[in-house]
């Protein structure tokens, strides 16, 4: 990643160009994959979740692929987004620690988008990938919408759209967009913003 120094000094990073890709689902699938059964893990669903516990999530499930959007955002704008009460966010747990999230927004009566879905690092390679994306459509499909929407990037790991498809979500569009990356001292602030 290319660095370039700002008038002021700070350090500021190249952007990214990245091509989004739009996916849709129409009906709800016929099943749902089952959990593993050999794993200790918890889904968790949240109220009211603190600031800091979201942005530390966004960061740990994210970094690699430059989830940075949410990271920008104010407490006031932040706290707007995610604490209306048709929001859902859960959070997975593998042995007792945070393991990955997702975030289900619905976006109009018709409408319901996967906003955030993703593990940490210590969660892949487990086999947890596609019972966790089913939990997710699942919630999204408990809003009643006509369809939900999902995006995925070509930062986010590569078996993100393959996953995707596999479980019922069909592209519609793509477009081309530029990531502007976090400097370290920015992520830092905003993740340890009390």
């Amino acid at each position: 990643m290319m660095k370039v120094e700002a008038a002021n000094g700070a350090e500021r990073l190249a952007p990214i160009s990245v091509t989004v890709t739009f996916l849709e689902m129409q009906r709800p699938p016929s099943h749902y994959p089952h959990p593993p059964s050999n794993l200790n893990i918890a889904l968790m669903k949240t109220r009211d979740m603190p600031l800091h516990f979201y942005r530390y999530l966004m960061d740990r499930v994210g970094r690699k692929w430059h989830w940075v959007n949410v990271l920008r955002l104010g407490d006031e704008e932040l706290e707007a987004k995610i604490h209306k009460p048709e929001r859902d966010i859960r959070v997975l747990y593998l042995d007792g620690a945070p393991a990955g999230f997702f975030d289900i927004n619905p976006i109009s009566a018709d409408e319901t988008e996967i906003a955030y879905f993703g593990m940490m690092e210590h969660a892949t390679g487990l086999g947890l990938g596609r019972w966790f994306l089913g939990a997710a459509i699942e919630a999204a499909w408990a809003t009643d919408p006509k369809q939900i929407v999902v995006q995925t990037c070509t930062l986010d790991h590569p078996a993100a759209l393959p996953l995707y498809q596999k479980l019922g979500f069909s592209p519609v569009g793509q477009k081309r967009e530029e990531v502007l990356p976090l400097p370290f001292n920015e992520r830092s602030a905003s993740v340890m913003r009390a």
